[in-house]
């Protein structure tokens, strides 16, 4: 099954991804890809869509998606290292991956996000993306 990251939620806050299930009166309802429990957050939850984060590369910004792809194709199919992993081992990773990652405005911190939802997308969900087009066709029928 393919994964659409627009569907796959970011919340400040709580450890984890999220599917999205459906809006709820003042907020959304979302479905834990680890464990399967609904939550219901409210509008001043802080959510975001993983389709909606890039990085800052030297050429400007590259989709998270793209990301995942060019970690895919540098770890084949293995784990990324832990987010817990050493600075140095994390910036080896993306600097083989994404060469051309800005190291002044993608901080280590950011990396550990990018690797932590890269292992449980690895896990929970796929990453093989749904294409622009075969979004569009889901969100016409």
């Amino acid at each position: 099954m393919k994964t659409d990251l627009s569907k796959i939620l970011s919340v400040s806050g709580k450890h984890g991804l999220y599917l999205y299930i459906a809006q709820a009166r003042g907020g959304a309802i979302a479905e834990n890809l680890e464990d399967k429990k609904r939550c219901v957050f409210d509008s001043k939850s802080r959510i975001t869509s993983l389709a909606d984060i890039a990085i800052y590369t030297d050429e400007g910004e590259l989709k998270l998606q793209e990301v995942f792809l060019a970690l895919k194709k540098e770890l084949g199919e293995a784990e990324a290292p832990s987010s817990k992993a050493d600075d140095a081992t994390l910036r080896e990773l993306f600097a083989k991956a994404v060469p051309t990652y800005d190291a002044d405005r993608f901080y280590v911190s950011h990396m550990r996000k990018v690797v932590d939802w890269y292992n449980q997308l690895l896990k929970f969900a796929s990453l093989d993306f749904e294409s622009e087009e075969e979004q569009s066709e889901e969100a016409a029928q």
